[in-house]
């Protein structure tokens, strides 16, 4: 017999765990067996299943589930002995055998320490506003130890017992979000004492919530600085989106229908030309004139600028509007419309330069590629033709090669078709994301 493949029978284990674990929990708090804590049911015991490990350890998840299906054969045995009297000693003995043949994995190996809010969920929805927040949370309150990079090597971490864990590392950023909030305001300690205080009566439940966001962009960031890869997946940041004259709406509606490809345009990085395998999103830096979004070009359409820096507007008359004419003549009939959706946040392009890992006025011309799933699977950085990023790497054909010879083989498009063909299975505390 084939056993399917072993990210099949793992995700939906990992998935089953997590749904029973929720809804026993929203059970008894619906029995008035569970609290409430900071606006949501509270895990009442000090244990949880860690999928974290079974992910990682694959011959311990297969333990765990032939001792399920074992546990499950021997509840099933048992229930039908009650109404088969003919056949109860068997059943009887059959759940026996089958608990005594189950191979019963250590607890100490799948269960692990929980806090009354593992089962917390981030509110803020990971929006660029909560992102910028927490960016003045995290410099004012934990940049001192953890540094600004995030790297755990900030002016205070030598004075410390313990350096400071780096934000880079995938094990900080796998665990629950619920779990990291409390550990920020309740803070930590082991058995020689504290390790990192706790910020209760200093920092909100919401400004919390806000610095966990953040530490996910600049965990992509310091990934980045470090082996040019980001070491989790990070999902699109949410934000309005604006499209033409049509009424602005939220980026999370393109969500499980749409890739999107994010561009960050300026004036000498106009919108692109339109593609029909995604949908484009551009985001633009305010202080800096860019070419007029709404543009579509027609045979004969010449580009527009939009005034937003008056002097440099000016000066982009004389040099950049007659080559934007001639790329628009020659190409309008054949690749059609200029992107014009525009992200309508001022956070947007700081925030989207840090997961790139690089500096705001380095930005313009950088792309990334967002699977239907909402994340973030490919980044072209400014000034280099390809995508990159931890498990999709290719090089980009140029457009004119792709124009002159159709049958030229398409690297973007085998780029699309991995992201589809092997979608995110992120871990975070057990969850599957």
């Amino acid at each position: 017999m084939t056993l399917p493949p072993t990210h099949v029978w793992l995700n939906a284990l990992l998935l089953g765990l997590q749904s029973v674990q929720a809804a026993l929990l929203w059970a008894l708090h619906a029995l008035g067996i569970a609290g409430e804590t900071h606006g949501a049911p509270a895990w009442p015991w000090g244990s949880r299943i860690a999928g974290e490990n079974l992910i990682i350890d694959v011959a311990l998840a297969r333990q765990f589930a032939w001792t399920l299906a074992a546990l499950a054969f021997a509840i099933a045995c048992v229930l039908i002995a009650i109404f088969w009297r003919r056949a109860r000693r068997w059943l009887i003995v059959a759940a026996v055998a089958s608990l005594v043949a189950a191979p019963w994995p250590s607890s100490s190996l799948w269960l692990t320490a929980a806090v009354p809010t593992s089962f917390h969920t981030n509110p803020s929805g990971f929006t660029v506003g909560s992102i910028a927040r927490g960016s003045h949370v995290y410099s004012a309150q934990c940049a001192a130890c953890h540094g600004a990079d995030g790297r755990g090597e900030g002016p205070q971490a030598a004075a410390l017992r313990r350096w400071p864990p780096t934000m880079a590392s995938a094990l900080l950023s796998r665990r629950a979000d619920g779990e990291l909030f409390w550990h920020v305001l309740y803070g930590m300690r082991d058995d020689a004492g504290v390790t990192m205080p706790g910020f209760t009566g200093r920092l909100s439940d919401k400004e919390i919530w806000a610095a966990l966001d953040y530490m996910r962009v600049l965990s992509a960031s310091a990934g980045m600085a470090a082996g040019g890869s980001w070491p989790v997946p990070i999902a699109l940041p949410a934000l309005t989106v604006t499209c033409g004259d049509a009424p602005a709406r939220s980026l999370s509606q393109w969500r499980g229908t749409q890739r999107v490809r994010v561009v960050a345009v300026d004036a000498r990085h106009p919108a692109p030309f339109e593609d029909p395998r995604f949908l484009t999103l551009l985001i633009r830096r305010d202080e800096t004139a860019v070419f007029d979004t709404r543009l579509r070009a027609l045979p004969g359409a010449t580009a527009g600028v939009r005034r937003v820096s008056a002097p440099l507007a000016d000066g982009l008359r004389a040099t950049a509007r007659p080559a934007i004419a001639t790329t628009v003549a020659s190409n309008a009939t054949t690749l059609g419309a200029r992107a014009d959706c525009l992200a309508d946040s001022p956070d947007a392009w700081p925030v989207f330069a840090q997961i790139a890992g690089t500096t705001p006025a380095e930005l313009a011309g950088t792309e990334w590629l967002a699977d239907r799933d909402g994340w973030l699977r490919a980044l072209a950085p400014a000034g280099k033709r390809g995508w990159a990023d931890g498990g999709l790497l290719c090089t980009t054909a140029s457009v004119g090669a792709l124009l002159t010879s159709p049958a030229a083989p398409d690297p973007l498009s085998a780029t699309l078709r991995q992201m589809d063909n092997e979608p995110v299975r992120f871990i975070k505390g057990g969850f599957v994301h």
